[in-house]
């Protein structure tokens, strides 16, 4: 039998774990609030586009008017389908399991989740999606991640604004870059260091739409990508902008766990984020 002194530290090892499976259980669960939150409004307007387009189909008789109606009907309908499988694909996926993922399909799913959130506060999203390699990845997880990140953006854009997506082949070290561009107002040089720290805040509280205020989303951010032996990396100016990009292993490949990288100064547009 061990000592109690040999057992007391792998006992503390395994409560730690313990709490950050919590942890990540409960940022989940917050992430698949607020998705509900901000669908809910946009699948009431689908809604009501179907029922609108509804009515004046059986109102009008002449064929015209019903064609397009019904093709109303068929892309809202479309459109409700594509934000409901959104939600079911967040809410079911909470194993651990990692798997070869597609991360353009990725992003693009988690883009519709977010549009109408985009739209209301005049922010532009640019798509750079290069025909990449699936990444060996967990998908909820990095969704959680890219919903994270672009809620951030959002927030640090306020009224009005662009946000890029992109996506690139890093073919030299077996990794996939994902990284997500505002033109915000920046990081200040002094937080830098600490955004990925617990608890850490630049953030008065929960935004008008409840979102923001916590401090835990950038430091599970951090132990997601770190569990996928992956890198996390920010760099920013204020007044002109904020990247975080997400570096993930290709599928088939091994990769070294790599430190979170945090630099001041964002490139240029052109630039890639190292």
């Amino acid at each position: 039998m061990q000592p109690a002194s040999e057992q007391q530290p792998r006992t503390s090892e395994q409560e730690i774990a313990m709490l950050r499976r919590r942890l990540a259980d409960a940022q989940r669960m917050t992430a698949l609030g607020e998705l509900m939150s901000t669908t809910t409004h946009e699948f009431n307007n689908v809604l009501m586009t179907i029922i609108n387009y509804a009515k004046i189909g059986m109102r009008h008789k002449d064929e015209p008017t019903r064609d397009k109606a019904f093709d109303k009907i068929l892309a809202a309908g479309n459109r409700a389908a594509k934000i409901t499988n959104g939600i079911l694909g967040a809410a079911r996926n909470r194993s651990d399991d990692f798997a070869p993922t597609d991360l353009a399909k990725l992003v693009e799913d988690t883009l519709v989740l977010l549009e109408r959130e985009l739209s209301k506060y005049r922010i532009s999203v640019e798509r750079q999606l290069d025909d990449v390699p699936p990444a060996m990845v967990n998908p909820n997880q990095i969704q959680q991640v890219l919903l994270n990140l672009l809620i951030n953006a959002r927030q640090a854009l306020s009224q009005g604004g662009l946000v890029i997506v992109k996506l690139v082949h890093d073919r030299p070290a077996g990794m996939i870059s994902l990284t997500v561009r505002d033109n915000g107002k920046g990081i200040p040089q002094d937080h830098l260091p600490r955004i990925f720290d617990p608890y850490f805040t630049t953030k008065d509280g929960p935004d008008e739409t409840g979102k923001g205020g916590t401090g835990v989303g950038l430091a599970t951010c951090r132990d997601i990508i770190e569990m996928h032996k992956g890198k996390i990396q920010v760099a920013s100016t204020v007044g002109k902008g904020t990247a975080f990009t997400l570096k993930l292993p290709v599928a088939g490949t091994a990769t070294e766990q790599a430190p979170v990288t945090v630099r001041v100064g964002i490139p240029d547009r052109s630039s890639e984020v190292a």
